[in-house]
């Protein structure tokens, strides 16, 4: 599938939106977590964030992703850091939420 046509399939499934939202909004989740659970580039996602948010909240996310608080990008993660969630959280898997 071409970029243009996962971003419109997310845009349009409320549930997958809302949790690359949330994984976006995450300080701990890398870029690559989300490209490999639903296919989308840092500027997918970028592009994602931009159209849903509101331009304040969208500048002060973006402010952050780049400020060095945010692991965001691997090259910023501790080397201790080798994983994409913690060691406690529920498998994800396909896209698809695990039922809580």
């Amino acid at each position: 599938m071409k970029n243009g046509s996962i971003i419109h399939q997310i845009l349009s499934d409320a549930i997958s939106l809302d949790r690359v939202i949330e994984m976006a909004w995450e300080d701990r989740t890398p870029f690559e977590a989300i490209e490999s659970q639903f296919g989308l580039r840092e500027a997918d996602v970028v592009s994602i964030m931009r159209k849903t948010l509101r331009r304040s909240s969208f500048e002060l996310w973006r402010k952050r992703v780049h400020s060095g608080i945010s692991q965001k990008h691997r090259e910023m993660r501790s080397e201790d850091i080798s994983r994409f969630k913690c060691t406690r959280q529920r498998p994800i898997s396909l896209n698809k939420i695990s039922k809580r």
